[in-house]
């Protein structure tokens, strides 16, 4: 079974709290139900990962078609910093990678496949050569996918256990965790951007 990795804790705090400033400042309701009333897991579940498409899609638009498979390098940092990035993801890698891990939590989550030739997906995350215009396509394909899958999500099955899928064995823990690891690889893909000059539209100022 494949294996998704995030980057520690670190990377968890961060995405905890993009989720609460991008909540805040896209005016998403931010309305309380009653303090010890139940709540309808599917929906407080939709509501994180429509953070992240909040935050993801525009950034991955954003990035142009000519600099889509740029990666950090040696050569744009000082002399003396050592640090290895022959292995780092260029930013068009990063995009596909976030698609073909929504498509592989989620599936699990419904218990439907996806209409998409998975070893395709990951056989273009190892491209050195992605099209912005279908890496975009496949993110926003994988989080249609992803909206209905949490919405099989009753209170009744939301922790039954189910096949383990990186040790994640509940419907409710997976696609938690799947807004997680988008926010992982959104916090990476933030600093591409920023180090050719851009803006992320998350960032940028909020026109009157």
């Amino acid at each position: 079974m494949r294996s998704v990795k995030l980057g520690g804790c670190t990377a968890l705090m961060g995405a905890m709290m993009a989720m609460t400033a991008a909540a805040q400042m896209g005016g998403m309701d931010m309305k309380a139900p009653e303090v010890g009333s139940p709540v309808n897991p599917a929906a407080a579940i939709q509501r994180e990962l429509g953070l992240l498409e909040h935050d993801i899609v525009p950034l991955a638009k954003a990035m142009p078609a000519a600099t889509y498979n740029f990666a950090p390098s040696q050569a744009i940092f000082a002399s003396s910093q050592k640090t290895e990035f022959a292995t780092v993801r260029t930013f068009g890698q990063q995009v596909v990678h976030v698609a073909e891990a929504n498509f592989y939590f989620y599936m699990s989550v419904s218990g439907e496949k996806p209409d998409v030739d998975m070893k395709a997906l990951q056989a273009m995350e190892k491209s050195s050569a992605i099209s912005k215009e279908v890496a975009v396509k496949a993110l926003e394909d994988s989080f249609a996918f992803a909206h209905k899958a949490i919405a099989t999500i009753t209170p009744e099955n939301a922790f039954l256990a189910i096949k383990p899928v990186d040790g994640m064995n509940t419907r409710a823990t997976l696609a938690t965790f799947g807004a997680a690891h988008g926010y992982d690889h959104y916090g990476q893909m933030v600093t591409y951007l920023r180090m050719n000059g851009l803006v992320p539209p998350s960032s940028a100022p909020v026109k009157k």
